[in-house]
């Protein structure tokens, strides 16, 4: 494992190597393989290092047929030199506290409730978890996230240690081991003992702090977002950044926050009722005044009407008398859309009709003999297809 500088120290950010061989993939991407590297690879739920091979940026790493393939954006000048390796730092330590505080928020959940962790994930903003439960309780994600800062705030030693598979008997794992050769422990003593090959930080105070965001039930589990170390002070600038925006929006204090919030949206959908109402009064009285002519059919193009409230206005009319047949057209920017309903004493099929016009504008469409629907694009204008509906309608009711 002298190959993998990583394992040596995880702390190591800079390094020289001489090049092995240098290649351009099927992909067109070149990578560069060392004598030795302290660029960590993608590998079990930890992502890769970023950083340079001398000028060079390196965008991915990883091990593949037992090697690892550094990644760059462009080939390096000279592969017969030693090459100045420089690990994005940052990145480096942020995924060390991430995996680090999953190792601490598993084995919480597991001690205090056998919760066993199933899978886990480090993205780039947040960390999860699935949990080996259909159901987790607010108090238990509290009491899981107090045993884990806990555990950050005594500022255990971190251990590794490389096992074979006869030794592992010796220690009382989280979960089995995958692999059964070059079996890496890493142990916080008297808490939690895990077979793992990513990068971790000497001590548990280096993680910082852990904070639970939310959970959901995700296929009988639970997943659980989660943030540790700076992660976590970005999270409040965030949302203390928002929370202050409200608090001058809405002229309120932060503890009133939410009362403040909730007042505001059902406010809101009181607004919306009340909208709704007097918008169906409206439809009433335009229902009446397009049968004022006591004609037996209503044809009429409107601009930028939803077919939800075309429908409304054809059911009022339709309602309203049982001998009338209802054509409506929307135009809408490049889009048509229809609705053709009759009153329960016409026989016309408002079903066919529709089907006479969705092929003129490339549409699509549904109903049945009484009521029917349908839109497309605008390949003639709404006067055109009122024309067209109606002399459909002409046409079958001669016949």
């Amino acid at each position: 494992m002298e190959y993998k500088m990583y394992y040596q120290d995880a702390y190591i950010n800079s390094f020289t190597s001489r090049p092995v061989r240098q290649v351009q993939d099927a992909n067109g991407d070149w990578y560069v393989v060392l004598e030795k590297t302290a660029f960590y690879p993608t590998g079990g739920g930890q992502p890769h290092d970023m950083g340079k091979l001398d000028n060079k940026n390196v965008f991915n790493v990883e091990e593949i047929e037992g090697e690892i393939r550094h990644y760059l954006n462009e080939p390096l000048d000279d592969i017969r030199q030693e090459v100045c390796g420089v690990i994005d730092w940052q990145r480096r330590f942020d995924h060390m506290q991430q995996h680090t505080g999953q190792h601490i928020l598993s084995a919480s959940f597991e001690q205090l409730f056998d919760y066993n962790t199933v899978s886990f994930h480090l993205g780039t903003e947040v960390v999860t978890i699935d949990l080996d439960t259909e159901q987790l309780s607010e108090a238990e994600a509290l009491r899981a996230e107090e045993l884990a800062n806990q555990i950050i705030l005594e500022n255990r030693r971190m251990e590794t240690k490389w096992v074979t598979e006869e030794e592992l008997s010796h220690y009382p794992l989280r979960k089995e081991t995958k692999v059964k050769e070059n079996i890496r422990l890493v142990i916080i003593p008297d808490f939690d003992y895990n077979g793992c090959g990513g990068t971790h930080p000497k001590t548990t105070g280096e993680v910082r702090a852990i904070k639970i965001l939310a959970w959901e039930r995700q296929r009988k589990k639970v997943r659980v977002q989660f943030v540790c170390g700076e992660r976590v002070i970005r999270q409040l600038e965030q949302k203390q950044r928002v929370l202050l925006a409200l608090t001058k929006l809405l002229n309120t204090p932060e503890m009133e926050m939410e009362n403040a919030v909730q007042r505001l949206l059902d406010h809101h959908k009181s607004l919306e009722k009340t909208i709704e109402q007097e918008h169906d009064k409206l439809l009433t009285y335009e229902a009446k005044e397009l049968l004022g002519g006591n004609c037996s059919i209503v044809g009429e193009v409107f601009q930028d009407r939803s077919i939800q409230e075309l429908q409304k206005l054809a059911r009022l009319l339709t309602s309203e008398r049982e001998d009338v047949i209802v054509i409506l057209v929307s135009e809408h920017e490049a889009q048509l859309q229809l609705v053709c309903a009759r009153g329960t004493g016409r026989t016309e099929s408002m079903k066919v009709l529709m089907n006479t016009a969705l092929p003129l504008i490339n549409g699509k469409g549904g109903g049945n003999e009484t009521f029917a629907q349908g839109g497309g694009t605008k390949q003639l204008s709404g006067i055109q297809m009122l024309e067209h509906l109606m002399k459909m309608l002409t046409a079958a009711s001669a016949t």
